[in-house]
């Protein structure tokens, strides 16, 4: 019998996790390693950071997950070099880790611009540890505003900011604009909800880019309804300690949100290989590297193109379609070496995203939907995309709760030493 090949997959998200579900009744050893040892429905985090779910209602340990199986192991460390003509990846902690078959699947980051000082003062919602960064902060500011009687003096604690227009943008828009104007203020005395102040920052010409322009304009007067104000063709020209500036001046407020572009993860670099601007490797028809063919690219760090020349989006799933298509094509290559490998084909189900309580906007293969349905659909896609039945029981059941009593559970204040001790408490706790 040959030698068992070994896939090393990189991450843990929508993609990583395909390949490995569909390797699991193949001939080969597989290693997954992932700075985290959850998977996280990222799509979610913004109901996190506005206290509507808490962190183990949209993760879970990705050795769950994948189950026992002869040869699998699930490593939790930082990957921080590929050496392509040794055919090893190098950990932090100095373990080097060899393979047959590399698949890269390391997820996005947040793109700042080069304006390095901005993420400490503007978070983005890439990880539960900035989840909770921002529900602390919008929570804090609540409890600030409380105790000042003058106007003027807590208007910047009940301000809020959110940049970037795109779906993360417009839903966390929409979750403040809720808790402001309807779901938490009636636990405080001293400030209204009409003088709170919600802004959505875009820097092009409209919202929801990606989505067809009727659906960006519902979205963005279905925002202005709920009280928020968007600001389209407005960049941001700097952001500091509680302010916010553009060429038309400057917004007074702690609480920033950050959900503009995002970049590739900087490991892709040491591919040595042709990347796109913000940092995605340009793959092969089968995701592979044009000059290596053992090593796939997929998900949010893979650039590969439709069959009208646009990039496919960096969307839950894109990344579990080609996660699914790696997964196969291993599988196949493994068992028989001579098979012939075929292209990869995104299949476009849609796209969706939620404003609000029973408001959100959606267009599947070509109808349009907008408000009670859209939401619906919405709804029962995310919770079926969520991993395990738990999760799937408790966020319908959470979301359930909000939608008739309106009220969010998860409104704690914790006395946090840094965001990465109190993500790691918040996973145990709730897994």
């Amino acid at each position: 019998m040959a030698d068992r090949k070994h896939v090393v997959i990189v991450g843990g998200g929508f993609a990583g996790i395909s390949v490995a579900k569909k390797l699991k009744k193949a001939e080969v050893d597989i290693t997954l390693v992932d700075r985290n040892n959850h998977h996280l429905f990222q799509p979610l985090l913004y109901q996190v950071a506005t206290a509507a779910l808490s962190p183990g209602d949209i993760a879970t340990p990705i050795r769950a997950i994948l189950g026992q199986r002869k040869g699998l192991r699930v490593l939790l460390g930082k990957v921080t070099d590929i050496d392509r003509d040794q055919r090893f990846i190098a950990l932090k902690n100095g373990r080097k880790i060899g393979f047959d078959y590399l698949v890269l699947a390391p997820g996005a980051q947040y793109n700042y611009f080069g304006n390095e000082e901005w993420p400490e003062h503007a978070p983005g919602l890439k990880s539960i540890g900035d989840a909770l960064q921002v529900r602390e902060r919008i929570l804090l500011s609540l409890e600030e505003a409380e105790q000042l009687e003058d106007p003027k003096l807590r208007e910047p604690y009940l301000t809020y900011v959110v940049i970037g227009g795109g779906p993360t943008g417009v839903e966390m828009a929409g979750a403040i604009a809720e808790i402001a104007k309807r779901n938490m203020m009636r636990d405080y005395s001293t400030f209204s909800k009409n003088e709170t102040r919600i802004f959505l920052v875009e820097a092009a010409a409209r919202i929801l880019n990606g989505y067809p322009e009727s659906l960006g304009e519902k979205a963005r007067e279905t925002l202005e309804e709920m009280g928020v104000r968007v600001l389209l063709n407005t960049p941001v020209t700097d952001i500091g300690e509680g302010e916010v500036s553009f060429s038309e001046g400057t917004i007074q407020t702690p609480n920033i949100i950050w959900a503009a572009g995002v970049a590739a993860s900087p490991l892709l670099t040491s591919l040595k290989a042709e990347q796109d601007r913000t940092g995605r490797v340009m793959v092969e028809d089968d995701l592979s590297l044009p000059d290596d063919d053992h090593i796939f690219v997929i998900g949010d760090a893979a650039h590969k193109e439709d069959a009208e020349g646009n990039p496919l989006p960096a969307l839950a799933p894109v990344a579990m379609q080609q996660g699914d298509f790696v997964g196969e094509l291993l599988k196949r290559e493994t068992a028989d070496p001579a098979s012939e490998r075929k292209a990869f084909s995104f299949t476009d189900k849609g796209t969706m995203a939620t404003v609000g309580r029973a408001k959100a906007v959606a267009d599947i293969r070509g109808f349009k939907f907008s408000g009670f349905f859209a939401w619906i659909l919405w709804s029962v896609v995310h919770i079926f995309f969520l991993i395990g039945f738990r999760n799937r029981f408790r966020v319908f059941v959470e979301w359930m709760w909000h939608y008739l009593t309106f009220n969010r559970g998860v409104r704690l204040i914790t006395d946090r030493k840094s965001a990465k001790e109190e993500e790691t408490t918040e996973i145990k706790n709730e897994i």
